[in-house]
């Protein structure tokens, strides 16, 4: 056979040395899902930028953003200690190294550190030669998560990796299907509570009789989104648990409940650790006309506060192009 005609193996694609990832905030809890139950909402992001690096560790080169004075030694960061985890696990030979760009607050209760972990690790996973399944990198994002709020709990990470509402446990990250039409409305007010305070609040002894309740309140939640039920969520949407010893917490909240709920809110609570408040709609035009009258409850207390208004079947970590296609070695 002539050599020129000869058919030439196709060469193999050049592996990706750097990639973009951003997620989203998050409701944690839902209010009756403590620790468990999660949601991913648009309108605030964290996003990563991860550079596959020849040495076999992981360094954070630049934080930015929102918020700067996070550690740069990656055993004490979200982001750093979840791709600390995934090199242990995998055996990877090769390192990462992370410059974070913050757009959610920290202590807002909008899962702030858990996006830049969510984001680090779906990029990071881009840059493997067999990417795992988000399922799969879910055991990482745990392990991040717990350095910043000293539990391993999914109900931030698991929604950011598949977008919507999920269930949480240790083991299993599940989707739950709700209704698109379907809004939160979520309100930040401008105020620090950091997640070990908010924890610290739970302290005490609980009666049996409030897990009883608790527990028919997240059935009645879970069954509502499945069926696509407002009234089942109506009647389970509230948080008699968790919400009462955190209440305290939240600068007029009660104020800014009831606002959401004098706007046919299907509920609302308090999103993960606080001081962030949110509701569940059943139409966007409810969201939003609640969204303002929250806020101005936060103003009566003397603090300005953001609004987000999106359904919360919510977008999942979204790996964005990659910063550079082999330009580093």
């Amino acid at each position: 056979m002539n050599a020129s005609l000869a058919v030439k193996p196709p060469m193999s694609p050049q592996r990706l040395q750097s990639a973009s990832a951003t997620a989203f905030a998050s409701v944690g809890n839902v209010g009756v899902g403590f620790d468990i139950l999660g949601h991913c909402i648009a309108g605030a992001s964290d996003s990563v930028d991860v550079r596959r690096i020849d040495t076999p560790t992981v360094r954070i080169a630049s934080i930015d953003g929102c918020v700067d004075m996070l550690p740069t030694d990656a055993a004490q960061n979200t982001a750093g200690a979840a791709l600390l985890a995934l090199r242990k696990a995998l055996g990877l030979q090769h390192g990462f190294e992370l410059s974070l760009h913050k757009g959610i607050a920290l202590g807002s209760g909008m899962g702030g550190s858990a996006a830049s972990c969510v984001a680090a690790l779906v990029a990071a996973n881009a840059l493997l030669e067999r990417p795992l399944s988000r399922e799969s990198l879910y055991g990482f994002a745990i392990e991040g998560e717990a350095v910043a709020s000293g539990g391993r709990h999914g109900d931030n990470v698991g929604p950011m990796l598949l977008g919507g509402l999920a269930l949480t446990t240790r083991d299993r990250l599940i989707r739950v299907p709700v209704p698109p039409g379907w809004h939160c409305a979520l309100v930040h007010p401008h105020v620090v509570l950091e997640t070990r305070k908010a924890r610290a609040a739970l302290a005490g002894d609980y009666a049996l009789s409030e897990f009883v309740a608790q527990s028919a309140n997240l059935a009645l939640v879970l069954a509502g989104c499945w069926r696509g039920e407002a009234e089942l969520v109506r009647e389970g949407l509230k948080d008699v648990l968790i919400e009462p010893r955190r209440a305290p917490l939240v600068p007029n909240f009660a104020r800014v409940k009831q606002a959401a709920l004098d706007h046919h809110a299907m509920g609302a609570s308090i999103s993960g650790g606080g001081p962030s408040v949110f509701g569940w709609f059943e139409h966007r035009v409810e969201a939003e006309a609640a969204a303002a009258a929250m806020r101005n409850a936060f103003a009566e207390a003397g603090l300005d506060s953001d609004s987000f208004v999106a359904p919360v079947e919510g977008p999942a970590a979204t790996l964005l192009p990659a910063v550079d296609a082999g330009e580093h070695a």
